[in-house]
């Protein structure tokens, strides 16, 4: 496995005409979820592509008083999970190999994140758009591949995508969970015992949710609220039931809905969501 730091390095990835490249972005502290995103790189590339995965703890897409210092760099450890995923190419640069001196251009996607973690974290998809937009520029991927935890920031990608033709198949994965279903996250980590222990109220709250026939999107988000409420230690950022490709409140043309959530345990905020079939759309 090659390790790459440099953006000028990196771009010559794109000199071997007939080999795909599929990216994975990352921001390391890698765990199953991720190795996920990479086995299905590897699948996308076939026998002659190479898989890049980048390792970037992005700063333009934490806000202030958020865990960009705190955020964990187990950078040995990460490139032996690449290394033992079969991945080709590391990309691990510096931030200011992404933000040298004097960067003053940003990409703004004005819709779709303006809800849901827009709302509480301002500015934040502002840095996703623009360092993942970099990385498309810097490695010039045939695919990227990402998970469907973060399904606004997937929903944010594929419109700057479609908006700036960015030629680049955006690529989900499904999320990987826990036994008890708390979806894998690099922040899990930071879970005290009694807050791990009530965290998968989250995914008990969206399965119930899933199977409740002939209720309102507004009910929904009441059952959902009253069930993640009941862990003593939670405290909700947002519930939101939406329509699943446009992340607009539900119309007579919603076809399938989901149902995303945000919450704070401790220090440590949490997002999940599920997929669910729209009731008579036509009421909604």
């Amino acid at each position: 496995m090659k390790i790459v730091r440099t953006a000028s390095r990196a771009t010559r990835l794109r000199n071997e005409p007939g080999r795909p490249l599929v990216l994975v972005p990352t921001m390391g502290a890698l765990h199953a979820g991720h190795l996920s995103l990479i086995e299905k790189a590897r699948r996308l590339a076939g026998p002659r592509g190479r898989v890049v995965v980048s390792i970037f703890v992005n700063p333009a897409q934490f806000g202030p008083g958020e865990d960009y210092s705190r955020y964990p760099r187990p950078f040995p450890r990460d490139r032996r999970l690449c290394e033992e995923a079969g991945v080709d190419v590391l990309f691990h640069p510096e931030p200011d190999v992404m933000y040298p001196a004097e960067f003053s251009t940003y990409v703004n996607e004005e819709r779709i994140s303006l809800g849901l973690c827009g709302l509480s974290r301002q500015g934040h998809f502002r840095g996703v758009c623009t360092v993942v937009l970099k990385l498309f520029n810097i490695i010039a991927p045939d695919a990227a591949v990402f998970g469907e935890k973060d399904y606004q920031q997937v929903a944010v990608i594929r419109r700057m995508a479609r908006d700036l033709n960015v030629p680049i198949r955006v690529v989900t994965a499904p999320t990987v969970r826990e036994a008890d279903g708390l979806a894998l996250s690099s922040r899990n980590a930071y879970l005290r015992p009694e807050e791990r222990a009530q965290a998968p109220v989250i995914r008990r709250a969206l399965l119930k949710a899933r199977e409740a026939e002939s209720v309102s999107p507004a009910e929904l988000t009441r059952q959902v609220r009253r069930e993640i409420a009941a862990a003593p230690l939670a405290k909700i950022d947002y519930i939101a039931v939406l329509d699943a490709r446009t992340l607009d409140k539900p119309g007579p043309n919603t076809g399938e809905l989901v149902i995303a959530c945000a919450v704070w345990f401790g220090r440590t905020r949490l997002i999940d969501n599920i997929h669910k079939k729209a009731c008579n759309p036509h009421k909604h």
